[in-house]
């Protein structure tokens, strides 16, 4: 996915939660209602977040220098990280908080509002409906035929779509979980049922943010390529005539869109340097070719030597998953 990629998820995610943030506001300062309140704390939380992603990928496009000489790729990961930080914060424990100070000094919601926050939400399941659908559409395009949703949140190296994806389902549930505390606030007249739905609306969202924590954190860590890639470089790299064996590979994601492959790679011993120079630039070619988002190889010709380059394990170069 390019550096752009996910922007319409995310743009259609902000405007979908600037309205309902204004509308769940309206709703419960007219009624009371402490589910609405988590909720439009909730709903400026998610917005904030997808200005912070909106940025992190124009951050993520500035040019490398001497600071940064592998370029600013990263920038995404770490918006993806803060908003998980902001969900956990801002949304979850401000849920938590209100809801356990309802249950403490519970209000009962204004009758003559009673309709509003029904109405608000619905709107809202509709709105959010539309957003998840948006998000759903983008990730079908960069998503591999027959992956799992769970593996695609787990796998994927563009942080965008992952993060819309799982705000936008919390979103929902969310709603629901509100509009099961409202509604049966003003099914029974106690105030106890929409304190409840406050507390499960932040408890879900601090699950959410603990899943993009952990997430984005193994990003910003630094990951290799995933099983298919590291195969298709191993076979890119041992493919040729050019190459007696691969001694030794490491890969890293440098950014969402740009990995970088760095191998020990046994030539002949006869060849000379031009040649040399003429066959990595063939595997260059055979690895992006294979695998375009490797942008950055380095490649070490060396001479293979029994004694100083014992036999790898047999696994050395088998990429190892949960998936």
């Amino acid at each position: 996915m390019s550096a752009s990629g996910g922007n319409k998820a995310i743009i259609a995610a902000f405007l979908a939660n600037m309205g309902i943030a204004l509308a769940k506001f309206v709703a419960w300062a007219l009624s009371g209602s402490a589910s609405m309140l988590a909720e439009a704390i909730h709903s400026v939380a998610d917005s904030g977040n997808q200005l912070l992603l909106l940025l992190g990928g124009r951050k993520a496009k500035k040019e490398a220098d001497r600071e940064h000489p592998f370029g600013y790729g990263r920038e995404r990961y770490v918006s993806a990280f803060v908003v998980s930080i902001i969900l956990f914060s801002v949304g979850g424990l401000f849920a938590i908080y209100e809801g356990v100070q309802k249950i403490a000094d519970p209000h009962e919601l204004d009758p003559a509002w009673w309709w509003l926050p029904l109405v608000v939400l619905v709107i809202a399941i509709g709105l959010e409906s539309f957003s998840l659908r948006t998000a759903v559409k983008e990730s079908n395009e960069v998503r591999k035929k027959g992956q799992s949703w769970v593996s695609f949140i787990r796998r994927s190296k563009a942080p965008e779509l992952p993060v819309v994806l799982l705000e936008d389902t919390g979103a929902l549930v969310g709603l629901t979980f509100a509009l099961f505390g409202v509604g049966l606030t003003l099914i029974t007249g106690n105030p106890l049922f929409d304190a409840l739905g406050t507390l499960m609306i932040g408890i879900l969202l601090i699950v959410i943010a603990v899943i993009l924590g952990i997430e984005t954190k193994s990003l910003l860590v630094g990951e290799g390529a995933g099983r298919a890639d590291h195969d298709l470089i191993v076979e890119a790299i041992s493919g040729g005539p050019d190459v007696q064996r691969l001694i030794h590979m490491k890969t890293l994601y440098l950014g969402p869109d740009e990995l970088m492959v760095a191998a020990k790679i046994a030539l002949k011993a006869d060849k000379s340097v031009r040649e040399a120079a003429s066959d990595i630039d063939e595997i260059e070619k055979r690895i992006r070719d294979a695998v375009p988002a490797a942008r950055v190889i380095y490649l070490e010709p060396d001479v293979y030597r029994p004694s100083l380059d014992p036999e790898p394990p047999t696994d050395a170069f088998v990429f190892k998953s949960s998936d």
